[in-house]
């Protein structure tokens, strides 16, 4: 091992065994055994090796992205996506701080990388009609949420203490982004068994008349909004299959313009 990997790996076994997640450079070079000097001249000053160490953990946060074949339901690539980026904020706490920290000058190429690997999910759903907003837009709302989440968790462990959170906070914005249909699920009927056998055959009309009421309208509801995300969705996967033709049909400037009226389509806010 090169006297750089060295200190490398001992700068981040210093970060995650440390109460607060900082390091010093003098305990990095007596646990790594190099003076001062090697240190500096392989990383400049203790900023650049904690930029080396966030670019080591974006490194291990992609490894098994980066080698992922695509499925072949985008929206489950995502759930999943979701799910194991918060499980390496939660084994890697410190490591995930550094990593998110606004202190950092700019983000890493490997952070930049991991924003693409969601987009082209998200790319993959549109192309399905899947998606009501842009590809890109859709990004930043799920990177934010989920990094916000992933966050509050590992510096707050002793307030968020209710593991549902994250699934919760995904499934909510996942819900924002994603068609009604694809967020739908069937509605769940009760258990014969667990009904009160005391119950009259009065009592039972009434119930099932209300639960024929409450039906309807969650039908109507669940419909009114499926037809408010069908031009938007329908947008959405205009703009990403045209982005799939093998031969543009459109000149640069005309492209351009149907980019532009199809984001504002798919990106418009709605109540």
């Amino acid at each position: 091992m090169s006297t750089k990997a060295r200190i490398l790996e001992v700068a981040a076994a210093l970060v995650a065994e440390s109460p607060d997640g900082d390091v010093s450079t003098r305990a990095v070079c007596e646990a790594a055994g190099v003076g001062a000097p090697a240190l500096y001249r392989h990383f400049g000053d203790k900023e650049g090796l904690l930029s080396a160490v966030v670019d080591h953990g974006w490194d291990k946060y992609l490894a098994t992205k980066r080698d992922r074949a695509p499925g072949t339901d985008p929206v489950q690539d995502l759930r999943d996506g979701w799910d194991t980026h918060v499980e390496f904020a939660l084994h890697n706490p410190n490591l995930y701080r550094l990593m998110n920290s606004p202190a950092m000058r700019k983000p890493p190429a490997a952070a930049l990388e991991s924003h693409r690997i969601l987009t082209a999910d998200l790319q993959r759903a549109a192309e399905q009609g899947k998606l009501r907003l842009a590809p890109e837009l859709a990004a930043q709302i799920i990177m934010s949420a989920n990094v916000g989440v992933a966050l509050m968790l590992v510096s707050r462990p002793a307030t968020f203490t209710d593991e549902s959170v994250s699934r919760r906070v995904r499934d909510s914005v996942h819900t924002m982004v994603f068609t009604p249909d694809v967020m739908a699920a069937p509605t769940a009927t009760p258990d014969p068994s667990t009904l009160d056998p005391s119950t009259s055959e009065a009592d039972t009309s009434d119930t099932s008349d209300t639960s024929g009421t409450s039906r309807t309208v969650a039908t109507t509801e669940a419909t009114t909004e499926a037809d408010d995300s069908r031009l938007p969705a329908t947008a959405a996967r205009l703009n990403a299959l045209l982005r799939q033709a093998p031969a543009p049909v459109l000149s640069p400037a005309e492209d351009a313009l149907l980019t532009e009226w199809l984001n504002r389509l798919s990106n418009a806010p709605r109540s």
